[in-house]
């Protein structure tokens, strides 16, 4: 299979705040990587387009590069430069023009794009229209997390973008990245009824999710893990968390995210109780979550995620500004019994002690969650570009319905 042949990819997301964007794009390229030669017969090279600057623990799968865009960071006043010193309008149209010139070149096969179908300050858009004029075959993909935001919040999002059979020119399919038995965002109307058509679920981007994660060292002794994702917004967790009390026999290792700033993270540190070591980051996160007695997490999606993929309790205590999207999750997967929830205004050091010292105990079954999510996805990926249907259809063992997603959703569909 030579590189003339492959299928051509482009994964793009804006990353303005936390690594959620980038983790899951880069998962997504992984196994389209290693699992799309298989049932098309091509290999695979591409683009993972980013607004961070990767550092060396984002690997990239073979025949892919990245694609690195000036960032953006979220103000009170909205998006605005994260380091460059120019103004917004100046940043869009940097932006739009290195995607612009990046599309028309590589004339990718598929293009994946993570939440906002425009990107942000809809820098795609003109660039997706050149896309469909040069390369009328291009495939494009809108992906998204299960959970959107409130039903409120997410149909106003939609009226911003604008004409709506512009969007259904642009977008041949959305794959929601979740279990609709779980949550399902076409009966919660956050997506609009002009895509429902479009709408493909995969299952949670689960099982496989280590596969792409350096290993590393473990404690000697059992312990608790507290992780915050990125950090960029989990000072109160984190802070309360490290003032718990483990259990006997226990570590607590708090892991902040690499964004928590310097300030916050000293507090963090200086909070912590006896027993506790807090570190910026762990390598092999998700070798980690398995590995751990119990977990304390926010909600989003990546860190759910891994915890889907082990049998390790977990409670989960969400986020619930500026966005619902993590009190959502956290709610939908408490009702299956995939983890536990605690609200914020709930959160105190003793209720952590309380459950960690129950917790530890026990172990929790989550096999009736879809999370097959990552080895879906290239199967949707062949059919999408047109590739022989029996070949794509076997569906490995991994790939048997679970029982809470076996009923069919009213006229949406599964591979």
């Amino acid at each position: 299979m030579g590189h003339d042949d492959a299928i051509r990819v482009v994964l793009y997301s804006h990353d303005s705040q936390g690594l959620g964007h980038l983790r899951r794009n880069l998962a997504l390229a992984h196994h389209l990587a290693d699992h799309l030669p298989a049932v098309t017969g091509r290999g695979v090279s591409g683009l993972v387009v980013t607004g961070l600057t990767p550092d060396h623990g984002f690997r990239l799968p073979s025949g892919f590069d990245w694609l690195t865009l000036p960032g953006v960071a979220k103000t009170d006043l909205g998006y605005g430069p994260r380091s460059l010193g120019v103004d917004t309008d100046s940043l869009r149209t940097v932006r739009s023009h290195v995607l612009d010139a990046a599309l028309l070149a590589l004339g990718p096969d598929l293009v994946v794009i993570d939440r906002h179908p425009y990107g942000v300050w809809h820098e795609l858009r003109t660039p997706l229209h050149h896309l469909r004029l040069a390369h009328p075959g291009a495939r494009v993909v809108l992906g998204l997390r299960e959970v959107l935001d409130s039903p409120d919040a997410a149909a106003a999002e939609w009226v911003r973008l604008g004409d709506p059979g512009e969007m259904r020119r642009l977008v041949d399919q959305v794959w929601v990245y979740g279990d609709p038995a779980v949550h399902d965002p076409v009966a919660t109307a956050e997506i609009p009824p002009g895509m429902h058509d479009r709408v493909r679920y995969t299952g949670y981007l689960a099982r496989g999710r280590r596969l792409l994660d350096h290993s590393a060292h473990e404690p000697s002794s059992p312990f608790i893990l507290t992780t915050a994702g990125g950090g960029s917004d989990g000072h109160a967790l984190l802070r309360t968390a490290a003032r718990m009390t483990p259990p006997a026999g226990h570590e607590h290792i708090v892991v902040t995210g690499p964004q928590l700033d310097r300030s916050a993270f000293e507090a963090v540190r200086e909070a912590a109780a006896p027993r506790t070591r807090v570190h910026r980051s762990w390598p092999g996160l998700s070798h980690q979550i398995a590995a751990a007695s119990a977990v304390i997490s926010m909600g989003g999606y990546n860190t759910v995620c891994e915890i889907l993929d082990t049998s390790t309790p977990a409670l989960v205590v969400p986020r619930e500004r500026p966005r619902l999207e993590q009190l959502i999750r956290a709610r939908a997967l408490s009702d299956v019994g995939a983890v536990e929830l605690l609200r914020l205004g709930d959160l105190d050091s003793a209720a952590l002690s309380r459950w960690s010292h129950g917790a530890v105990r026990r172990r929790v079954e989550r096999h009736r969650v879809d999370g097959t999510g990552l080895q879906t996805v290239p199967l949707l990926a062949a059919r999408l570009l047109g590739h022989d249907e029996e070949r794509c259809a076997p569906r490995p063992p991994a790939l048997t319905p679970h029982p809470l997603s076996s009923s069919p959703a009213s006229g949406r569909t599964r591979p």
